[in-house]
């Protein structure tokens, strides 16, 4: 359900104005008693204003000295970051709780955006209950911990089984290769030609989407990753990655992905959600396990969704290593630098991190549990039908590189995945391009040829 907002203001830092919602009854700049937390909402996601909203009404009845004033930043996930920087930049406008993505706890937390979170834990008996990779997922490059993971996430392949049906294709298609991908979106197209084929996000309004849902669950089905693990260094010039683009390439030269116009707007991740996948308009969709949430209640509830898509593991390359890939993230909530009262903080979290209120977040959000509790409980498991095959895509997955200059790095994907199929560079020029954009920003020494 859409709740409503009003206004609180404009942040302007560096000769920007960013605009700004909170909830009603909070006070515009947090004292000492009142805490400041930040979260990300868009159209397709309000799992987190809900959870927001219900842990605050719980912390103020638990604490009712202290105040909490609800900052949701309306914005797509290269905004929110953009917007959550310049909040950071001051301490008069740094929340003092954040909902940090895991790929940036490292960089921000060097950045000095947020603050250790070790013997709060210590203190917190639920923290026995998360898994080692949710624990692993919170630290800095310093080894001390600075997020509580909400869940993680896998991705897949979505397909609409009366079209892939009608293409000649099997209810439980299963694709063994990236041929197989693009050879089911010709016979698609050939079939329904007034439908989307396929859709992988391209564009660099998408952001990190672009790079994880899109390009890199290309590239780990490859020999080649973005960094070689063994000896920490980032690979130029890779045959993985040229093969990456060159797959784009295809699907977009012969017409089996959407329009480029559309491919690069930056609401296009709700649409495929909200419109084009519930409406019959896409045949098949790489992404995330969290689309189920948004159909199961809410504005955009698809009550047939289960019974109209069928669901796929992506497969590798050429159908080599382990057969298929996926990649996982996930969010955290963290405690920013500036917190006046980091007990307090703490609190907060604690009470949203909750078994109750992650469970409903996990069924809301569509996240894979990291609690053992609520990984355990029945109504979890039930809850969604797709909850058990994201699940089994654990065992195929990766993560990104867990380093300060990822964000960095991984914002010139999209640059690259952009360039490529609007047709304004070859597959060779977009990897020369990423290359030495990587150079740059590590420089040659910690770099080596793919």
């Amino acid at each position: 359900m859409k709740r409503s907002v009003i206004g609180l203001g404009v942040l302007a830092v560096g000769g920007l104005t960013i605009g700004l919602t909170g909830c009603a009854g909070g006070d515009s700049g947090a004292d000492g008693d009142t805490l400041r937390i930040a979260y990300q909402k868009t159209a397709s996601f309000t799992a987190m204003d809900d959870l927001m909203k219900k842990t605050k009404d719980e912390y103020e009845k638990e604490y009712p000295d202290r105040k909490v004033e609800l900052v949701p930043i309306e914005a797509e996930q290269d905004q929110y970051f953009t917007k959550l920087a310049l909040m950071n930049g001051s301490a008069d406008t740094a929340p003092d709780v954040i909902y940090e993505d895991t790929f940036q706890i490292r960089s921000d937390a060097a950045a000095g955006y947020l603050q250790p979170i070790d013997d709060y834990l210590a203190d917190w008996d639920d923290w026995s209950l998360y898994d080692e990779g949710a624990k692993q997922a919170g630290l800095g490059d310093d080894g001390k911990t600075y997020g509580v993971s909400l869940g993680t996430d896998t991705r897949g392949i979505y397909f609409n089984k009366e079209l892939i049906q009608a293409a000649g294709l099997p209810a439980d298609w299963q694709p063994e290769s990236w041929d197989d991908i693009l050879d089911a979106a010709r016979a698609v197209k050939k079939a329904s030609p007034d439908v989307t084929p396929l859709n992988i996000y391209a564009g660099k309004a998408q952001g990190e989407a672009t790079s994880m849902q899109g390009f890199e669950m290309l590239l780990y089905g490859t020999d080649d990753e973005l960094m070689d693990t063994s000896s920490n260094k980032w690979l130029t010039g890779s045959a993985g990655f040229l093969d990456a683009l060159t797959f784009y390439q295809t699907a977009f030269d012969e017409g089996l992905g959407p329009d480029p116009a559309d491919a690069l707007d930056a609401a296009w991740g709700s649409k495929v959600q909200n419109e084009l996948l519930p409406q019959g308009k896409l045949a098949i969709a790489i992404d995330g396990s969290w689309l189920p949430s948004g159909w199961i209640s809410g504005d955009n509830e698809w009550p047939e969704w289960n019974d109209t898509l069928g669901l796929a593991a992506m497969p590798t390359q050429d159908g080599g290593g382990d057969g298929f890939t996926s990649m996982s993230g996930g969010w955290t909530l963290a405690m920013g630098a500036h917190a006046k009262d980091p007990q307090a903080a703490f609190d907060f979290m604690a009470q949203a991190l909750t078994p109750e209120n992650a469970l409903t977040y996990h069924e809301e959000a569509g996240q894979i549990a990291v609690r053992s509790d609520v990984a355990a409980s029945q109504e979890y498991l039930d809850y969604n039908a797709s909850f058990e095959f994201f699940s089994s895509l654990v065992e195929y997955t990766h993560f990104r590189p867990a380093t300060p200059d990822y964000s960095q790095i991984s914002s010139n994907i999209p640059v690259a995945t952009e360039s490529v199929v609007t047709g304004q560079a070859s597959p060779e020029d977009a990897q020369k391009t990423y290359d030495e954009a990587l150079v740059g920003i590590v420089g040659e020494e910690n770099t080596q040829a793919g």
